[in-house]
């Protein structure tokens, strides 16, 4: 723990590494530099993050997100988001003759394209995840037929396979490093010879920020985790928090919804952001809390992140006129923009 200024009294521990991961950073530029070379609209297909603020910046500057590709107009263009998508929604797109931008984060392509290696070797594979995050459904739809998901330890009972010597697990990204191991276990109580994927699935930015609040957590009175509440790595920090100590933890999109009465009895407050939050929500939560006497603040170092991932190749071609050309081809009505 490295210190930005002595501690007296009410101080503020601040996680590092917070905020946009490598993924989230390279989806919302995505579909910023595709705004700028194409011009509104850009369709998206779900949020591009999970994040309040960032989806109404984008919505601003002219995307339209959408919840099914059938709701973008033929002739346009629609990104993926980078929770991923599988591979029915991409013959979506070409039915229904769009162009396509995929901004899905590289390391969650690596746990679709896992998927296929161990589908085409015959493996049941066990898909650690919530039901119903897109990146789940994305990954399940690579290999319907040989995936099932666990969600969680309790699910574990219930897993069925149909040769306890050909089993390997995945997970989606955003989980909790502990509660993914706990349910790891419990698979390999029940198939002793269950397979590990190559490399942790788990994502290094997901883990190094739940690192930085169990360093937190055991020092914070109150920890103030900025985040969606559909963001599944923002929820999970919350549960970090109070695991690894803290006496309270809360999740908030923007610096007004915290409650002062969360600050009763509270000498050290802990402030740290899921992978999709942009920084200017939490600039805006240690405002808040210095002018109520919180202006100390202690730097938690965990991990320092270097890790960037270039923009989707999709960006380097004339999409509108590609889009056009599908029309065209194909025959149909509609037209870019409508």
């Amino acid at each position: 723990m490295g210190c930005m200024t002595a501690s007296t009294g009410r101080r503020v521990l601040l996680a590092a590494p917070r905020g946009y991961c490598a993924g989230v950073d390279r989806a919302v530029i995505a579909v910023e530099k595709a705004l700028e070379q194409y011009g509104a609209p850009v369709y998206v297909r779900h949020e591009i993050v999970h994040n309040k603020y960032v989806v109404q910046t984008l919505e601003k500057k002219g995307a339209i997100f959408v919840e099914r590709t059938e709701e973008v107009p033929p002739g346009n263009i629609v990104m993926f988001s980078a929770h991923g998508v599988a591979p029915t929604v991409h013959e979506e797109a070409r039915q229904g003759r769009l162009a396509t931008i995929d901004a899905t984060c590289p390391l969650v392509t690596k746990v679709h394209k896992e998927a296929v290696r161990y589908a085409k070797e015959d493996y049941d594979i066990l898909l650690i995840g919530h039901e119903g995050h897109e990146e789940v459904i994305g990954t399940s739809g690579e290999a319907p037929d040989h995936i099932q998901l666990v969600d969680g330890p309790a699910d574990v009972a219930k897993v069925e396979v149909r040769d306890p010597s050909k089993v390997v697990w995945l997970s989606q990204t955003t989980l909790s490093v502990d509660e993914t191991m706990e349910t790891v276990d419990a698979l390999k109580e029940k198939f002793p010879q269950l397979v590990s994927p190559p490399s942790d699935d788990i994502c290094y930015a997901t883990q190094n920020r739940q690192l930085a609040v169990k360093q937190m957590g055991s020092e914070a009175d109150l920890v103030i985790v900025v985040g969606s509440r559909n963001s599944s790595n923002s929820k999970r920090l919350v549960e970090v928090a109070k695991l690894a100590g803290a006496r309270d933890a809360h999740l908030v999109d923007f610096a007004s919804e915290i409650d002062e009465a969360w600050l009763e009895g509270v000498t050290t407050v802990g402030v740290t952001s899921g992978a999709s939050v942009p920084e200017v929500l939490v600039e805006q939560v240690l405002e808040w809390l210095a002018e109520r006497g919180f202006e100390d603040v202690e730097i938690v170092k965990a991990a320092e992140e270097s890790i960037t991932f270039s923009l989707p190749k999709e960006l380097r071609r004339d999409l509108r006129e590609e889009a056009a050309a599908l029309v065209a081809e194909r025959g149909g009505a509609g037209a870019a923009g409508e």
